[in-house]
């Protein structure tokens, strides 16, 4: 019945999406029609003229889409040679309508992009195109640019390390270009901004998000941070670390079933408070001892070394789940960085009072109108439509997919899958046939390429240790005979071109079957699965796409494979339909686990950002000077809302890193955390009032900045903005499951003990 319903279900959601593109192939044969070749370059920039007067108006932008989109089409010839296919116009029209289109790799989503950003730019309000990266986001600027400009238009990028002056005027731009983490800083520094001199936003309008299922997905509970400077030392975390290396596995502590938290047992606990000479280790003055504890046990037996990070230039480098990319200026949560810190010797240069903070999707939703573009998004329509209300429209490619996707091949054990990946790139490497081998972490990028350089084969290595020549390593991953091992980083946002590039090569390279991607390892998503394979079989081109997985890989070793397979081990391929039905159903399981999990850490977030817009939107307003108070008020009361606001979420991270410990004494730790942050954020106010009226009696009412200055009342000398990676913040919440052995250490050294007065058990 219900495989019926689903049938059923997908056969609704295929006729609309068929019912969808006919009517954007009606538009765009609507778009064709409007001949402009003999117009020249005058008439062509007077049409733009005429639309920018009639969307100003009020005629909606819908009625000029089919005359601007045409003109589009015509400047992008003219300028850059480049005609847009009628893909690319469909994909322009979804994007419009404020969906996510799932275009693939080589399909020319950039000049999609120009065609609606044009369309939302007539008004002058601005479009932000959000990109991967720094260096996408000022080559498509750069790229794009003559478009725009021809048409009358301006555009910019934002980069890393330019000034506030600079970064104004790229925002005041009709399209900016923009990571979405630097606009997101960016907006976190007005949001402490004490003069509106000092912001570089202004009104969001229309956003176009490129590689979208990478940033509202994967980072979307990213929270980004603007903290004041600190000198904190790690001095006291290396006290931890040395405690817990004298912990013994299994005796003094557990893991859960995942491998994804690690919890102190009786034993364990008895052993620390031996060891820190600190009592009761879980009364309540005992807390943040307990905490620490907990961050360092954490970072000594969880985080690996060239799997989760880097050691590099005397820091730490987080590596990005996903990608496999160096995660650059992103932390972890506070305790466990600086935990990490302790355990590699180093140390820790993050910290400070956090002055605002606000998640990757919660920035996002600060724009009136969202779209985006990606390769890869249907797999996880559903996450998309939860979170965001973005449908997700399938965009036909230019050229048939000639892309073969192999079935998994299958083995028992780690050794036989690992002897025949080397056998198998051995093989096809004496071909010629460029290859891309995706890995899981640097570590077996690093042992798989020293397994090809024993068997003769020369291969270049990607990952984050040398991330820095990714895009020349890019380049050159279709030539023949090239071997790129790589993590999951290979080129996003840059098409691997067979051949290199070189046009000698790629008759060659397309007789020999073009790109040859291989997995090393099933990913928990099927979506970054197909990004990988989606680096082969480029606009039309042929490729093959496989992936090794052992029963022993740790993914499949956490959801207990061996308990529901059983197999004596053996060197050959697993071909039994049980065997793959089993990995798809983890798969998708995996899927949802990590769905519902990041809607739960959503619950704790979502209550923060809520009270954030309430007091920001009256910060706003006292900025904008909205509200009849001299400057000298303005300046007092601006002040002692950021004073405020930085205590209360110095308080709620407090609260959520503790709340776990309700889960013990029968209380619901979401519902007691949103109690005691409703409560703490209606006594500021009453706060801010107080403390504003007592400096504006010092003050005298004085306008003099110099008297400001002197009562300490101006921004931060300097501030740090950096992310905390989202791969770990789920950390804080599964403490709250803690197993039977932390249970029961709870309730004799916090309850029985205090109560009862036993001193040994």
């Amino acid at each position: 019945m219900l495989n019926t319903v689903v049938k059923l279900v997908q056969e609704f959601k295929d006729r609309d999406s068929r019912h969808r593109l006919e009517g954007y192939r009606s538009i765009v044969n609507l778009v064709r029609k409007k001949d402009l070749e003999e117009w020249d370059d005058g008439q062509l920039q007077a049409e733009f003229l005429r639309l920018q007067r009639e969307a100003n108006s009020g005629t909606a932008l819908e009625k000029l889409l089919v005359d601007l989109y045409a003109l589009v089409c015509e400047v992008a010839e003219r300028q850059l040679e480049m005609q847009p296919y009628d893909v690319q116009i469909i994909a322009a029209i979804a994007l419009h309508e404020s969906v996510l289109i799932e275009q693939q790799t080589g399909e020319g989503k950039t000049l999609s992009a120009v065609m609606t950003a044009c369309l939302n730019a007539l008004t002058g309000h601005g479009v932000h195109v959000l990109t991967f990266n720094d260096y996408l986001a000022h080559r498509d600027a750069e790229w794009m640019g003559p478009i725009y400009r021809f048409l009358g238009l301006t555009v910019s990028s934002v980069q890393a390390g330019m000034s506030l002056s600079e970064k104004r005027e790229a925002y005041a731009k009709d399209i900016t270009y923009v990571t979405a983490k630097e606009a997101g800083f960016d907006y976190l520094r007005d949001t402490i901004a004490l003069s509106k001199d000092e912001l570089v936003h202004r009104p969001f309008h229309y956003v176009i998000i490129d590689e979208a299922d990478s940033l509202l997905l994967d980072e979307a509970r990213v929270p980004l941070v603007i903290s004041g400077a600190s000198g904190t030392s790690s001095d006291d975390f290396i006290r931890f670390a040395e405690v817990v290396r004298q912990l013994v596995p299994l005796e003094h502590y557990h893991f859960d079933e995942f491998q994804r938290n690690v919890y102190l047992n009786e034993a364990g606990s008895e052993r620390a408070e031996s060891l820190l000479e600190c009592g009761n280790l879980y009364d309540s003055h005992n807390s943040h001892l307990l905490t620490s504890l907990n961050c360092a046990l954490h970072a000594e037996t969880l985080l690996r070394r060239d799997v989760d990070y880097i050691v590099r230039d005397g820091g730490i480098e987080l590596i990005e789940e996903f990608t496999g990319r160096v995660a650059e200026n992103r932390y972890l949560p506070e305790g466990l960085q600086t935990a990490l810190m302790a355990k590699e010797g180093l140390q820790s240069k993050v910290g400070g009072k956090i002055l605002g903070t606000i998640t990757i999707q919660h920035f996002i939703s600060l724009y009136p109108r969202i779209s985006g573009m990606t390769a890869t998004a249907l797999a996880s329509s559903m996450e998309f439509k939860r979170m965001y209300e973005l449908e997700v429209v399938e965009i036909p490619p230019n050229q048939t997919n000639k892309r073969i996707d192999h079935p998994h091949r299958i083995y028992t054990h780690q050794e036989a899958k690992f002897k025949a990946l080397v056998q198998e790139i051995v093989t096809v490497h004496a071909t010629g046939r460029p290859m891309l081998i995706g890995t899981s972490s640097v570590q077996e990028s690093d042992k798989l390429a020293e397994a090809l350089t024993v068997a003769g084969v020369d291969c270049h290595i990607l990952n984050a240790k040398n991330d820095a020549k990714e895009a020349q390593i890019i380049a050159r991953a279709g030539e023949i005979g090239a071997v790129t091992v790589s993590t999951n980083m290979a080129g996003r946002g840059v098409d691997i071109r067979l051949g290199g590039g070189d046009l000698t090569q790629v008759d060659r390279v397309l007789k020999l079957g073009g790109l040859y991607v291989i997995g090393t390892h099933m990913n928990e998503s099927v979506r970054i699965d197909n990004q990988l394979r989606g680096r082969s079989g480029r606009q039309g081109d042929p490729g093959d796409s496989v992936f090794y997985v052992s029963l022993e890989d740790d993914l499949l070793v956490q959801f207990g494979i061996h308990d529901a397979i059983r197999v004596p081990k053996q060197d050959g391929v697993l071909n039994a339909p049980i065997v793959h039905n089993k990995l798809e159903h983890i798969q998708r399981v995996m899927m949802g686990q990590n769905f519902d999990l990041q809607q739960e850490l959503n619950r704790y977030s979502d209550m923060i950002e809520d009270q954030r817009r309430i007091l920001h939107k009256e910060r706003f307003s006292i900025l904008n000077g909205d509200l009849p108070m001299s400057p000298s008020e303005q300046r007092v009361r601006l002040f002692y809302i950021d004073e405020f606001w930085a205590d209360h979420l110095a308080y709620a991270s407090y609260m959520r890193e503790s709340i776990h410990l309700e889960s013990l004494t029968n209380q619901n730790p979401m519902d007691e955390f949103h109690r005691h942050i409703t409560e703490a954020f209606e006594q500021l106010p009453a706060k801010i009032a107080k403390e504003s009226a007592n400096m504006l009696t010092r003050l005298d009412g004085s306008n003099d900045p110099a008297k400001w200055e002197q009562f300490g009342l101006q921004s931060p000398t300097s501030t740090n903005t950096y992310m905390i990676s989202d791969q770990y913040m789920d950390y804080l919440q599964n403490r709250s499951s803690w197993n039977a052995g932390t249970i029961v250490a709870f309730w004799i050294r916090r309850v029985l003990k205090p109560v009862f007065g036993w001193s040994k058990f």
